[in-house]
């Protein structure tokens, strides 16, 4: 996983500095810049999978599961916030690592609004997905998420998080971007939101770590897929 921390760091600091160089421009551009920023950002993760050797069993298996968490979000489209997505991603890194989650979040994201619609949103999903399923990975052999309580919190967390990143791309989106007015506004109305996707993360989690961890994991010795 060291091999894996300088692109994402990398990835992070682009984030952040585009936010920043955004937030100081007053030409209003703030969705086309954040857009190449956020794709700038993404660039590096890209790159270093680019890099890895996989077996075409492994881009199967792949392709297998961010098409299983991307349809996902079919049947709960009437709910907001209801998102079996994350889920599914955290469960897939927690078994086959940071990279693996990484792909399988982002891709889902960009498959899945083949049915709900691309748009300039769909770079900061796949952005907020990707995340999500590296950081899993990232702590997958730590204390805390070995453990089911410290993985449900973790769901939990990310409901919120990801609801966050989005409404980075809501507040760009809006006439008086960086108002502190607005801001206040958009997180305050997001919450329920954010809480009804925390909370169907924790119930998804409890509902599915158990078969989906032992299948994944059967699967992974079997064939040895993605192994680091």
């Amino acid at each position: 996983m060291a091999r894996f921390r300088a692109p994402l760091l990398t990835a992070l600091v682009i984030f952040i500095a585009g936010l920043a160089l955004t937030a100081a421009l007053k030409d209003r551009h703030y969705v086309l810049l954040s857009l190449v920023l956020l794709l700038a950002a993404l660039l590096p993760l890209f790159l270093r999978l680019e890099r890895r050797r996989l077996a075409s069993r492994e881009l199967v298996l792949l392709a297998v599961l961010s098409a299983i968490a991307a349809v996902s979000r079919i049947p709960f489209a009437a709910l907001p916030g209801v998102k079996p997505v994350s889920a599914i991603v955290i469960l897939s890194a927690y078994v086959f690592g940071a990279e693996a989650g990484f792909v399988i979040g982002a891709v889902a994201a960009l498959v899945s609004n083949i049915y709900f619609g691309q748009g300039p949103w769909t770079p900061w999903q796949m952005f907020a997905w990707g995340m999500t399923g590296l950081t899993a990975g990232w702590l997958r052999n730590t204390r805390w998420l070995s453990k089911r309580p410290g993985l449900l919190a973790f769901g939990f967390i990310w409901g919120f998080l990801f609801g966050w990143i989005m409404n980075v791309w809501v507040i760009l989106s809006l006439p008086d971007a960086f108002s502190w007015g607005i801001v206040a506004a958009t997180y305050g109305a997001s919450f329920y939101f954010d809480l009804a996707h925390a909370l169907s993360n924790v119930f998804f989690l409890a509902v599915l770590s158990g078969g989906w961890i032992k299948v994944l994991r059967r699967f992974r010795k079997k064939y040895g897929l993605l192994q680091e």
